[in-house]
């Protein structure tokens, strides 16, 4: 399958943010900084901006997947890593943070978006409104539920992975298919988009730092938290 450095410089570009935020959080968790992560919306933002980026470029991702012809085995091999990683996120966060874990954090949202993906790869210009639905449906269920008996059963956690609640669950990373399905949906419509109309556009040089981090995204995004959080222990007893 070729690759186009510009989507994996890409995909590094939301690498290097996604680092750089999960080192303040990591901080504050240490004790060491005095910030909220979970209510401050210079850092709400911020995280919405980085999981809608790491989205879209699945999205591109799967653009090229389908034009390329990726066959289904193929596809299944990635999507085992990608699942498989999302439940060692759970182990892990189970450990960490044992009452507010990861059970359907932005892996296990990927893990079920590419399959929907691959399932709508011929859709075509249908997925820009599909996108726009999807997104919109997120905000549309809550105010309907929210006036409805319904909220109870949508707020439960075998269900609230769809995202059509009126309580954000307790959990360090929440990341639902609806509204986060459109994003993808919109980066898959825009990949095909640019490989029929703009294939220059992913073509060519790419900053090869960020090029490679974007290719290697999957073995990174498991190993940066486990080395951040050795480096800030470390610090933080050298100091002490």
């Amino acid at each position: 399958m070729q690759r186009f450095d510009r989507i994996d410089a890409l995909r590094g570009l939301a690498i290097v943010w996604m680092t750089a935020f999960h080192f303040g959080f990591d901080l504050v968790h240490a004790g060491l900084w005095q910030q909220n992560f979970y209510a401050d919306p210079f850092w709400t933002g911020q995280r919405t901006a980085i999981v809608s980026l790491f989205l879209f470029c699945a999205g591109l991702g799967q653009a090229v997947a389908a034009q390329q012809a990726v066959r289904w085995p193929r596809f299944w091999r990635r999507w085992g890593q990608v699942a498989g990683c999302a439940l060692l996120v759970s182990a892990g966060s189970a450990l960490m943070f044992p009452h507010s874990w990861i059970y359907f954090g932005v892996l296990h949202g990927i893990a079920v978006m590419l399959v929907v993906a691959r399932l709508t790869a011929g859709w075509g210009l249908w997925l820009w409104p599909l996108g726009a639905l999807a997104i919109a449906s997120k905000f549309i269920a809550a105010y309907a539920i929210d006036i409805s008996t319904t909220a109870v059963f949508f707020n439960q956690k075998t269900v609230n992975w769809l995202g059509w609640i009126t309580q954000k669950p307790i959990t360090e990373d929440y990341v639902p298919i609806f509204p986060w399905l459109g994003v993808l949906w919109w980066g898959m419509a825009a990949g095909f988009w640019l490989l029929r109309h703009r294939p220059v556009w992913l073509q060519g040089a790419a900053p090869r730092p960020l090029a490679w981090l974007g290719r290697w995204s999957l073995p990174y995004y498991m190993l940066h938290q486990p080395l951040l959080i050795a480096a800030i222990t470390g610090f933080t007893w050298f100091k002490t």
